[in-house]
């Protein structure tokens, strides 16, 4: 099985490349989609992987910081799912049960290459919620920094660098947060840990680069 993530145009394409009988499912929900995948459907899976690969693909290379890494994650995820379709409780939703078998393999990966990301993060960040707004001002005073252009890239280059190096459990939260907009309860879902400890560890990695970024900013404010 191969579905290369970069041939998407994102969830919710329109299906090009794909059978006649593969656009006809292109309206069936993810769960209609496995459990016609389940039954021997061929059509199915490939419509499957094409509304997930974009979303799921980005939030692959934000965590490993590697592209290439997270393409292979990203087929060993959907590689899992397919073994795994007969064991998917119907009773779940398909979406946080994805992107906890990606963020699993992901970790999998990190422990047995024994690094950390490698390259920085690059992505959009807007405002959440309140309790956003520590760290979203800081990434958008950076953005919007007057001055020469090499200290506005080195500076970026920092805060990205920064986040990167944030323990595993910490980085997550953040990337999900921030970086994709989950609301905490499907963070909840997608790590498989409790709704307060999603705000506890939200709340840590805020502060984790906000010490860091005083220590080495100590004339810059994070608010």
């Amino acid at each position: 099985m191969h579905h290369g993530p970069a041939s998407s145009d994102g969830r919710g394409g329109n299906g090009n490349g794909f059978s006649p009988a593969a656009r006809s499912r292109a309206d069936l929900s993810d769960e209609q989609l496995l459990d016609l995948h389940r039954r021997g459907d061929s059509d199915a899976f490939p419509v499957l992987v094409e509304r997930y690969q974009r979303e799921l693909f980005h939030f692959l290379v934000r965590f490993l910081g590697d592209r290439a890494s997270a393409e292979d994650v990203f087929q060993d995820s959907f590689l899992q799912v397919h073994q795994s379709a007969d064991q998917f409780d119907p009773e779940r939703r398909f979406r946080p049960w994805l992107f906890t078998i990606a963020a699993n393999k992901a970790h999998d990966l990190l422990r047995s290459q024994s690094r950390r990301p490698a390259s920085p993060l690059q992505a959009t960040i807007s405002r959440g919620d309140d309790e956003s707004g520590e760290f979203i001002d800081l990434m958008e005073s950076v953005g919007e920094m007057p001055g020469d252009a090499m200290e506005k890239q080195e500076l970026q280059q920092t805060v990205q660098q920064m986040v990167m190096s944030m323990p595993d459990h910490l980085r997550e939260v953040l990337i999900l947060c921030y970086f994709h907009q989950f609301p905490y309860k499907q963070i909840s879902d997608i790590l498989d840990i409790p709704l307060g400890t999603v705000k506890s560890r939200l709340h840590a990695a805020v502060a984790h680069f906000a010490d860091r970024w005083r220590n080495l900013n100590p004339k810059r404010s994070v608010t």
